[in-house]
Formats: structure tokens, C-alpha cells, sequence
């Protein structure tokens, strides 16, 4: 028996075109199901159609700097400012300037507003300054604000919790009304820094006489009330780097008296919050440049020598200490903070660390909440005009295609279940938000999806032209159109990854959803739409060429079917007869 040819074997699923429908069918079963699982049943909206929370920002004249605020300086904010919010997890959040001096904030509706409005708010320069005392963030009465020049803390205060060094990692024990927080490497932060010195020393000797500034700073530091919003406002006021200074702490609990910077935030080159599995904790994890790691090596050097609180380091921003972690050994180049973390609060940290100091300073002009700037009247309008493009498409290929309408029906609603469940989910995993132009997107799409079929469906037609029957016709079409369809699928999503990297706000939801659906045009007609059209070819109505399949050969002009026969003749010499 003579052993089979080979040859290629069926393409494009005709073979068993079952598990491709299959393999689809699991997906949309699977993604349906997630999306009603995590709750998530419709997509997040952008701040166009679902409002949200608007901050304007205006910068601040420079003293000694006159041409701080330009163009460079605006965009390089607005850089930072944008990374900071995405840092929350936000997505399709508009950050841009207004004018010479205005930065706008729009970030969509369904971000903790509190939070962002701290993130984004919070955009002077981030330093780290030595601490020269700490107490409770009352105000003091003057009589009793005696200057303290160890450090010691006030009669009846708790001391704050002492970090023992293993190796190069600190990890503190917290005392009974003060919880830990360790900076691995050397750091350890303390949520309710205890009182230690009730006012600030007069100077580096205690025998030193009192100066008129240190007297005035005394009596300041007596005088602020960190509990109080107003106070915590004025504290650390147009304090210049190499100024000693006073802060509240963001919680509003302590005050400080901060030394002169020694670190300032753009010498941080990155932190991160992380677990560490080994204690079951989360940490905060930052990298210094190779200049800030000099400086940060020089100051730690001369703390971790000091006293309680004097071996204190204040990460201060806007004036307020976000984290005042102890010094217990001489760092370098990197530092670990540790302790009583959550991830919320230790990803807070990581993020002022990371996008803290900005290159110029900003006053919070307005904070507002924005209602839907289109309305629900120029949804709707786009919604309607999405639904005319989509009747106008069906009725093309109902009145074109007849029979081979039904498969791109079908086609477009597998297409718009995956669109569909794939943007619920993306709105909660990725932040994503659904915005006028990315709807706008979607409705583009529609032409996109569309144009695959007809490509695929006019092969077929072509083959049938050459006097092929259906099933040959599906299968010979099919390779050629795969190819179209792939050339041109590849150019939309060129355009939109292109169109995503280089612009910024709402054009990029335009792009990211146009990308999606661009991917999703693939997968449907690789794994529904050609294993639906082999499917259907066996079937009578379509194989017969019925005059309603669009496939009706007489229609086409097919041309008749190619068949060889050979013709008998009579024979003329009586030697072949």
C-alpha cells in the first residue's frame, strides 16, 4: 500500500475548528465570570463623564531666584506631580500647566481624594534634617520651655524606643506607648514620637550664651500648636535649606526642632515599599546617588554617636516630618526603614521619597470637586452615534453579504463581550479609565473588526469566482486573508502604541483602547470567526450556494467548473481499427 503524500496539514483550525471555539468560549466564560466575582460589573469612567477631584497648583517666587519659574522647571513638576499620582494607582489623571505659573491637577472620580490631595498638595522640597529636639505638638507655656541640651526628655515623658543593631539591621522594641518603625541599615520611625527636650537648646554648649535668633526660635517652638491645621501650616514657613527650623509632624502629634538640611530629595535616586518574608513586614527601601551617598554617609556618621533625640533624622516635606526614624550606625549608599508599617502607609513613604522634591515650590490655590465636565446628555450623544455607526455596518452587511451577515454579527458581539469585560477589569487591576475619546476608540474598532471580515469573506468570494465549491473556497481563502489581515491589524496597533507613548492625557485612553481592540480583532478572527465560516460551510444552506448565503454562485459570476474529459474519434487508418 503506497505510504500517504505529505503535505501541509489544514490551517487556521479547518481541521477541528471545535476546540478553537472552544478555547474562546472559556475565555469569555472566564473573564464574564471574573468580572461579576470581584464586583467590578461596568467600567471605571474617566473624569470626563464621572467627575472627580480638581487641584490647582501655583508656584511660588524663589528667594534669590527670580527666573526659578519657567518653562523647564513647570514641565519638569509636571513630570514629577504625574508620576506621584500615578503612584496611587491612578490612571487617565490630567496633569498639566496653565498659564506661566499654574499647574492643574483632574484626577477621575473614584481615587481617594484625601489621599491624592495629600500626594499632590504636598510639592516642596523634601530634605533630610538632623533633629535637635522633639516634644508633644501642643503649645508649651514659655515658663516651663527650658532648652535641653541632651536630649533628655521632659519629666514623666516615655522615652522613645531604643533599636539594638544586629549586623547591619536595626530592629527596634517599642516601649509602651510608642510604636517602632526601623529603617534597616540604620533608621527607625516612630509614629508617636515621644517628648524628649520641652524646648530647643540654646546652643552646641550649654554655657554658651542665648542669641537673639535662638531666643526667637525658643519662643516659637513654645508657641506651636501642631494639633491645629493653622499651625502645622505655619510651621517650617519659607524655611530656607541651611536655616534650623521648626516642623510638626504630619500626624500633628509632635513638634520638632530640625537642624540645617544635610540631604536633600534629589539626592534620593529611588525607594520602594516592599514585604520582607523572612519578618513578615513591610519595609521601605531607598537609594541614595552616588553625591547624596557622601552626604548621607557624613551626617549618619555624626548622629548615630548622639543621644536620643539628637540621633534623630527628619524626612520633612512642606514643613511637616513625614517619618523621624533613629540613627544607629554610619550608612552609605542605601538605607531600609522597618517597623510598625502597613502597606498603605509604607507605600505613602516610598512615594513622597521617590517624587518628593520638586524644583520649585507651590501654594494650593483651589481644591474642587468637578462634576462630569460632558454630562450625561454628550454621553448619551455618543453613545447614539456609536449605535447609528453599528446599525449602519449591519446594514451594509445584511444587504452585501446576506447569509454571511450572521457570522459577523456574531463576530462583533464576541468582540464587544471581550471589549467589554476587559475594561471592567482593567479599571480596578490597572486604573484604567474609560474616557469620551477611549469610547470614541471603541467605536473605531467597530469599522476595524469589520474590515477583517470583509477581507476574509471577499476571498472566499474570489475563490468561488474561479469556479471552486465552498469548503476548498474557505480553506484556500483563508491563508491569503490571514495575511491581509494580520498586515493590517499590525499597522492600527503601530499607530495606536505610537499614538499611547507621546501623548499624554485623554488621547492616550483614545489609544489604549484602540490598541485593546485592535489585539482582540485578531484573537475573534483567528478564533471565531474562521472556525465558524469552516463550520458553516458544511451545512446545506451555504455549501448549495442558496441565493440568501451570499455565497450564490450564479451571483458571483462564477465561472463553470474545470473538467477534464478526453474526446473519441473515429479512427481514420484501418490499422487502429
Amino acid at each position: 500500500m503506497a505510504a500517504p503524500k505529505k503535505g501541509r496539514g489544514p490551517s487556521g483550525g479547518q481541521g477541528k475548528p471545535g476546540r478553537a471555539l472552544a478555547l474562546i468560549l472559556i475565555a469569555m466564560v472566564a473573564l464574564t465570570g471574573g468580572m461579576f466575582l470581584s464586583g467590578h460589573t461596568t467600567p471605571r469612567l474617566g473624569i470626563d463623564l464621572a467627575g472627580g477631584t480638581s487641584i490647582t497648583l501655583k508656584a511660588k517666587s524663589q528667594p534669590g531666584k527670580p527666573d526659578a519659574i519657567n518653562q523647564t522647571n513647570m514641565d519638569t513638576a509636571v513630570s514629577i506631580i504625574e508620576r506621584r499620582v500615578n503612584g496611587l494607582g491612578v490612571s487617565e489623571a490630567e496633569v498639566q500647566t496653565q498659564g506661566r505659573d499654574n499647574i492643574i491637577v483632574n484626577i477621575p472620580k473614584g481615587t481617594n481624594s484625601k489621599q491624592a490631595r495629600e500626594q499632590v498638595g504636598t510639592t516642596a522640597q523634601l530634605y533630610f534634617r538632623p533633629v535637635l529636639a522633639v516634644t508633644a505638638g501642643q503649645a508649651t507655656p514659655t515658663d516651663t520651655a527650658s532648652p535641653s541640651a541632651s536630649g533628655s526628655p521632659a519629666p514623666g515623658a516615655t522615652p522613645s524606643a531604643k533599636a539594638t543593631t544586629s549586623g547591619s539591621k536595626a530592629t527596634p522594641s517599642a516601649s509602651a506607648t510608642t510604636q517602632g518603625r526601623a529603617v534597616t541599615g540604620a533608621l527607625k520611625k516612630d509614629t508617636s514620637p515621644s517628648p524628649s527636650a520641652s524646648a530647643p537648646k540654646a546652643s552646641a554648649s550649654p554655657s554658651a550664651t542665648v542669641d537673639a535668633a535662638t531666643a526667637d526660635l525658643q519662643k516659637r517652638f513654645a508657641a506651636l500648636d501642631c494639633s491645629t491645621k493653622a499651625g502645622r501650616a505655619k510651621a517650617g514657613a519659607n524655611a530656607k535649606p541651611t536655616d534650623t527650623t521648626i516642623a510638626c509632624s504630619s500626624e500633628g502629634d509632635a513638634k520638632y526642632v530640625l537642624g540645617p538640611a544635610a540631604v536633600s530629595g534629589t539626592d534620593v535616586d529611588s525607594a520602594k515599599a516592599t514585604i520582607d518574608q523572612q519578618r513578615g513586614m513591610w519595609i521601605v527601601q531607598m537609594d541614595f546617588t552616588s553625591k547624596g551617598s557622601k552626604k548621607f554617609q557624613q551626617i549618619t556618621s555624626k548622629l548615630s554617636t548622639q543621644q536620643s533625640p539628637m540621633n534623630q533624622f527628619a524626612i520633612a516635606l512642606d514643613g511637616e516630618v513625614v517619618s523621624a526614624p533613629q540613627v544607629n550606625e554610619t550608612l552609605s549608599g542605601s538605607a531600609e526603614i522597618s517597623g510598625s508599617f502597613t502597606q498603605q502607609s509604607a507605600q505613602d513613604l516610598a512615594n513622597v521619597l521617590s517624587y518628593g522634591a520638586l524644583p520649585l515650590s507651590f501654594n494650593e490655590e483651589t481644591v474642587t470637586t468637578v462634576t462630569a465636565a460632558l454630562g450625561g446628555e454628550q454621553l448619551r450623544a455618543g453613545l447614539i452615534a456609536g449605535a447609528i455607526g453599528l446599525a449602519l455596518v449591519i446594514i451594509y452587511l445584511v444587504a452585501y453579504y446576506r447569509g454571511l451577515a450572521l457570522i459577523a454579527l456574531l463576530s462583533l458581539l464576541v468582540s464587544g463581550i471581550l471589549t467589554y469585560t476587559l475594561m471592567s477589569l482593567l479599571g480596578p487591576a490597572i486604573g484604567f479609565a474609560l474616557n469620551l475619546p477611549a469610547v470614541c476608540g471603541a467605536i473605531v474598532a467597530i469599522g476595524i473588526t469589520a474590515d477583517s471580515f470583509i477581507v476574509y469573506f471577499e476571498r472566499i468570494r474570489d475563490e468561488i469566482r474561479e469556479g471552486r465549491t465552498l469548503r476548498p473556497a474557505v480553506e484556500r481563502a483563508w491563508p491569503r486573508a490571514r495575511r491581509t489581515i494580520l498586515v493590517s491589524d499590525f499597522v492600527s496597533f503601530l499607530a495606536a502604541a505610537v499614538l499611547f507613548i507621546v501623548t499624554v492625557g485623554k488621547v492616550q485612553g483614545f489609544a489604549f483602547t484602540l490598541g485593546l481592540t485592535t489585539l482582540l480583532d485578531v484573537v475573534v478572527v483567528f478564533l471565531f470567526t474562521k472556525p465558524v465560516m469552516t463550520l458553516m460551510a458544511r451545512t446545506k444552506f451555504f455549501s448549495s450556494g442558496h441565493p440568501w448565503s451570499g455565497l450564490d454562485p450564479k451571483r458571483l459570476g462564477a465561472k463553470p467548473p474545470l473538467r477534464r474529459s478526453r474526446r473519441v474519434h473515429a479512427p481514420t487508418d484501418p490499422k487502429e481499427a
